[in-house]
């Protein structure tokens, strides 16, 4: 019986699969999916059994879940069809027989006001009420989401719409530590973690940035509305630039603001200080 990581050409997931292989999972046991294969054939290169996986195209994860015991469902990026394309993935997870099914979630879904997390919150509808057992992995916000922007805050500053607002950070790799240990360890059926490193305002992230590249980056606050005027000014389509925007509505209510030791206890240490988090992505 396998292990199986969906979505494994992206950024999550790949970080997963090598979480797996960091831990001594037997690469043979692990099933590495993603549409466009030859993106994994240096896992397979590894021993990873790789396999096509589309999550619009049912009869490809059937295929590709066989023999599944766990399985984590990476989120996919199809906005407006994530739902049943999740639901997709879970029924042939069921399908397959398989025991477990972990999912990347975000954060406080079954009670949280965000657009970003409405898909999410219905997906985990679906997986609750299926016939497996289920894992919910409420991620908050990577620090990626911020570093991979640097040339425009830069240039720019950060501007946003969080006040003073608090939100948890965390690297990719440390949520990707977290799904593994879930994947391999027994005990976490049933399980809500909501999972977030130290929470920091976007000035106090500002002043991070500044200080490890070693250039001024400031932090200017605007009205949502303003935001959002910004976003599609450089390009950025309206029902994109809403979501994004109310991102920071919601991180001024406190809404990206996770204040549990889940990651920790998942990690069995700490997450990185927001200084040293910032350090390794940019560094990467």
């Amino acid at each position: 019986m396998s292990i199986v990581v969906t979505g494994a050409s992206g950024h999550l997931g790949r970080l997963v699969v090598e979480s797996l292989l960091a831990r001594g999972t037997d690469p043979a046991r692990i099933v590495a999916t993603a549409r466009r294969t030859e993106a994994l054939d240096d896992l397979a290169a590894r021993g990873v059994d790789v396999r096509r996986a589309d999550y619009g195209d049912r009869a490809s994860l059937d295929a590709a879940l066989a023999g599944a015991e766990r399985v984590l469902l990476v989120s996919g990026t199809e906005f407006g069809q994530r739902v049943a394309q999740h639901t997709a993935v879970i029924e042939a997870a069921v399908a397959a027989g398989a025991s477990l099914v972990a999912y990347t979630s975000a954060p406080r879904a079954s009670t949280t006001s965000l657009l970003l997390a409405a898909e999410h919150t219905a997906t985990e509808e679906v997986l609750v009420a299926a016939d497996v057992d289920h894992v919910l992995l409420r991620n908050a916000w990577y620090v990626e989401n911020y570093t991979a922007q640097l040339p425009t805050y830069l240039e720019h500053g950060i501007v946003g719409a969080a006040g003073e607002g608090r939100v948890s950070i965390a690297l990719r790799r440390e949520y990707a530590e977290a799904a593994a240990a879930v994947l391999v360890e027994d005990g976490h059926a049933g399980a809500t973690y909501e999972l977030g490193g130290p929470a920091v305002t976007l000035t106090e992230l500002a002043a991070v940035i500044s200080a490890t590249v070693g250039k001024p980056v400031s932090y200017t606050d605007v009205p949502v509305p303003q935001l959002v005027g910004i976003l599609t000014g450089a390009g950025v389509p309206q029902p994109a630039a809403e979501t994004f925007a109310d991102v920071d509505r919601g991180i001024a209510e406190g809404e990206l603001l996770v204040p549990t030791d889940d990651l920790a206890r998942l990690l069995g240490r700490e997450p990185l200080p927001a200084a040293d988090a910032v350090r390794e992505a940019l560094g990467a």
